[in-house]
């Protein structure tokens, strides 16, 4: 680490503290040679593997603006949102992997949509999980009645 006053590329940790939300190292140093001390703060990076191939770092705000959109018109918060984005978040640094797929970011986000919002989780999951017709649709809302209790409808004829 490089003395950002006198570029001195030697520096000593003085002290070291766990940030609040527990991803990121806040560490004190200071500079044999100029003396001065500075703070600096480390984070295990996390880079998405877009579609493209291109690396980008991980965004919680790109999680919020994506999901938002499948939650338009449904009774959710910014904050919902941003807890969300933060369960999310920590599932995929749990995993250890330093890059991941922008794809398995989508499928990541399914499990805590469903427990916030089902028709906002089906909006989303047509789009990650590829529904290619309205039997897709009649699937999961027969897979989300099963699992919650309640006996799947008949479908009305005509």
């Amino acid at each position: 680490m490089h003395c950002p006053f006198c570029r001195n590329d030697d520096t000593k940790v003085v002290d070291s503290r766990v940030s609040d939300d527990g991803l990121s190292i806040r560490r004190r140093r200071q500079c044999p040679n100029c003396g001065r001390r500075f703070s600096t703060t480390e984070t295990a990076s996390l880079n998405v593997i877009k579609r493209n191939g291109v690396l980008e770092p991980f965004s919680r705000e790109k999680v919020v603006s994506g999901v938002r959109k499948a939650c338009q018109g449904r009774p959710v918060t910014d904050t919902d949102l941003a807890l969300l984005a933060q369960r999310v978040e920590e599932a995929i640094r749990a995993t250890g992997a330093s890059q991941i797929d922008a794809n398995d970011i989508g499928l990541a986000i399914l499990s805590p949509l469903r427990e916030l919002d089902e028709v906002a989780y089906l909006r989303f999951a047509s789009v990650y999980q590829g529904f290619k017709s309205l039997d897709d649709f009649e699937e999961a809302i027969t897979l989300l009645r099963v699992e919650n209790g309640s006996s799947p409808q008949p479908a009305d004829t005509v």
